[in-house]
């Protein structure tokens, strides 16, 4: 079995973990009402998608 020679520093550690960064979700602009969604998704407030109605949304009085 393989077994290191020496301790790995934790500046090579780290340097190996730089690309483990999470990035901001993409969001994009719903085009019927202007709230910002994920692409590709529902939109959670009006209930489109490619502008058509997908599912039904209660409205707010």
């Amino acid at each position: 079995m393989a077994v290191p020679k020496k301790k790995t520093s934790k500046s090579r550690r780290d340097k190996r973990r730089a690309h483990h960064g999470v990035t901001p979700t993409n969001l994009g602009i719903c085009p019927e009402c202007g709230e910002r969604k994920r692409p590709h998704h529902v939109c959670a407030s009006c209930g489109t998608y490619r502008e058509r109605q997908v599912i039904a949304v209660a409205e707010e009085d």
